[in-house]
């Protein structure tokens, strides 16, 4: 049953793919249309800052505020000091 349903939803995503890539029209970055007041081009450092070094920044000042603002309880973290452990002859069902 599970492979019938894979099936299915693999047929739907290829469909749906193909339909997006038949029906939506080619870039024609060549043609202009009327209105269109394209500015300067960006240089290769204004690029690899814009989409490169700026998303990794953003990226790492979240992260930093997550870490220095995180009011969690230290017995709620998962670390090697917290971790309990069943005695080794315990077995899964009884309690020890």
């Amino acid at each position: 049953m599970d492979k019938k349903n894979a099936l299915r939803a693999g047929a739907l995503v290829a469909g749906t793919t193909l339909m997006m890539l038949l029906m939506s029209s080619p870039a024609s970055a060549l043609v202009r249309d009327d209105g269109d007041d394209p500015g300067s081009g960006l240089s290769v450092i204004e690029t690899l800052g814009l989409f490169v070094v700026a998303p990794l920044v953003l990226f790492a000042v979240i992260a930093g505020l997550v870490m220095v603002l995180d009011k969690s309880k230290e017995e709620h973290r998962v670390t090697t000091r917290n971790i309990k452990t069943k005695p080794a002859g315990a077995k899964a069902g009884s309690k020890a």
